[in-house]
């Protein structure tokens, strides 16, 4: 929070008695806006490149973010100066996806040490906290960006939906590390291929529209099915070659009772996930189910 009621009525500010200092703070203002300007323009073409729906949505959320520290900026430098900030956007060109992201990650690095300096600069001041919140956005974002760059880009993870396609379904499932890979997302269904870690399960869910098959490639798993939450009567053992046909408005879950992954690939119909749905981690897929039902 801003330590005065509001953190924009700045126009002739009170703890400033040298003008040296004050003209330090409103470089180190325009400085920012043209900093976010350019990280703006940088990730909205990142975005437009990332391979899959999970990467794409983390970095419009950080598009978002420089966004509104853009905004708060150029309120501060308006607000002080009476004028519109007028501002130069540094294109920072890439030529793959991976590039981007390392371009992205040191650009983030550089902008952390940069609002770390101005941060010192405006010790005791009512704009102390717009550079501490950007130092902490930057440091989260360039953490985010370091893992994206770790995991490289898929290769069989590309969704090739509504275009001509054909894989060995049953290399392609074993070979999954995902909890869910969409790679064929059309009109009217979807395949994924789904990897359930020991202990684990898919997670009881129903889809009230969709029609589900699911075809098990290796490992053991146990089935539940039942017309609610509290009533799963259908019970079955699975192994790999074993196939389910679950209703659409049936509830359902599938455990992995075995000593290894559960290897599988499922098709929804119609499609149930955003054409490109990479999980890595059932976690990643609660977190996006949690988003997507509460975005505010």
């Amino acid at each position: 929070m801003y330590p005065s009621s509001h953190p924009y009525i700045v126009n002739t500010p009170p703890f400033i008695n040298h003008p040296n200092h004050s003209q330090q703070i409103l470089e180190a203002i325009l400085s920012g806006i043209n900093r976010e300007a350019t990280a703006i323009d940088l990730y909205q073409r990142l975005a437009e490149a990332a391979p899959d729906h999970q990467q794409k949505r983390k970095l419009h959320q950080t598009l978002e973010d420089k966004k509104a520290h853009f905004h708060r900026l150029a309120e501060l430098y308006t607000s002080w100066t009476g004028r519109t900030p007028r501002y130069d956007i540094d294109k920072i060109t890439f030529h793959s996806y991976q590039e981007g992201l390392q371009k992205a990650y040191q650009k983030a690095a550089e902008d952390y040490e940069e609002y770390r300096k101005h941060l010192f600069l405006t010790q005791h001041s009512p704009f102390q906290g717009v550079f501490w919140n950007a130092c902490h956005n930057e440091a989260k974002h360039a953490n985010q960006l370091h893992i994206f760059s770790l995991h490289g880009e898929p290769n069989r993870k590309q969704d090739h939906g509504q275009n001509p396609f054909v894989i060995n379904i049953n290399r392609a499932a074993k070979e999954n590390n995902t909890y869910r890979t969409a790679i064929w997302t059309g009109k009217h269904l979807q395949v994924t291929l789904m990897s359930i870690d020991v202990g684990d399960d898919i997670g009881l869910e129903v889809h009230p529209d969709v029609d589900q098959f699911l075809r098990l490639e290796a490992g053991q798993g146990l089935v539940q099915m039942g017309s609610s939450r509290e009533q799963l009567d259908f019970r079955a053992r699975v192994s790999d070659n074993d196939a389910i046909m679950v209703p659409a408005g049936i509830w359902h879950n599938l455990i992995n009772t075995g000593n290894q992954p559960l290897k599988l690939y499922t098709i929804y119909a119609p499609p149930e996930h955003p054409f490109g749905t990479v999980h890595r981690t059932k976690a990643d897929a609660m977190e996006e189910e949690e988003t997507e039902a509460h975005p505010y």
